[in-house]
Parts: C-alpha cells; sequence; structure tokens
C-alpha cells in the first residue's frame, strides 16, 4: 500500500466496472488485469477521473456519472445518411461499426442503423452517447508516475 492520493503526477491501478442504468455491465476489469493509467493522460474522460481525485490505495467507490461528463449527450448532427457508394467493398449490414476518416483524416466510428436502397443511415454518436453509467472502482495502488 502507498500513501499516495490520486491526484496529477500520479500513476494508479484499479479495478473498475461500467454500468448501464439497469445494471447491465459495459465493461469491467474484475476478471482480467487490473487498469493502470496515470491520471490526466486522457485515458479516462474527466468526468470518470474527478470524482477518483483524492482517494487512496485500498479505497473503492461507486459514482453515477451524467452524459455530460461521460460521453456527452446523444446527439441528432451525428447521424448522416451516406451512399452506398461511400462503403466502398464493405457491405453494409444493420448494427455493423464501420470506421470512417472525417476531413481532418480522424478516424470516426459509426454504426449503421438503418438500410433503405442505395440510402444508409450510419450513426457516428458514442455507443454510451446520453446514457447515464455507473462506475464502481477498487483502487489498487498509487505511485508517482515515471516519464518515459
Amino acid at each position: 500500500m502507498s500513501d499516495y492520493a490520486i491526484g496529477e503526477g500520479m500513476e494508479i491501478t484499479l479495478h473498475f466496472t461500467l454500468k448501464l442504468e439497469d445494471g447491465t455491465v459495459v465493461d469491467s476489469t474484475k476478471e482480467k488485469a487490473p487498469a493502470t493509467f496515470q491520471f490526466g493522460d486522457g485515458n479516462l474522460p474527466p468526468g470518470f477521473e474527478n470524482p477518483l481525485k483524492g482517494m487512496a490505495a485500498g479505497e473503492s467507490g461507486t459514482f453515477e456519472i451524467t452524459p455530460e461528463h461521460a460521453f456527452g449527450q446523444h446527439n441528432p448532427q451525428n447521424i448522416q445518411t451516406l451512399k452506398r457508394d461511400d462503403f466502398g467493398d464493405e457491405t453494409p449490414e444493420l448494427g455493423m461499426v464501420l470506421s470512417f476518416a472525417d476531413k481532418a483524416g480522424t478516424e470516426l466510428p459509426g454504426m449503421v442503423k438503418t438500410i433503405d436502397g442505395d440510402r444508409i443511415e450510419v450513426d457516428f454518436n458514442h455507443p454510451l452517447a446520453g446514457r447515464t453509467l455507473t462506475f464502481d472502482v477498487e483502487v489498487l495502488d498509487i505511485k508517482p508516475a515515471t516519464t518515459h
């Protein structure tokens, strides 16, 4: 056990479970290796990091994360209608998640929502957008981050 508290410049090792409003587990490290990351490195959205601040090794917590602090609200403008030609060699199927590049060349995942002949509706919202999530954490270790 360390005497450090979670904050800037700290490397944190923890187990977490992320659940939907109905208790469905979306992601968890419980059955596998714990997650290790540096506080503030962008691995966790700020809304997930902020509640951890000040926690110590050996502490556990359950936090409700609202959409604004998790993956944002569902935005209807993030649903685009594309032409079948836009998919190249891919054959779009309902529920399929494909990667698209935006004008800046950034990769964006999009899920096929509807297929109507040559018109395919793709949802570019994060799959957890608009959801309030429960974030269970068990802090295993905290130490000063080492720079590589």
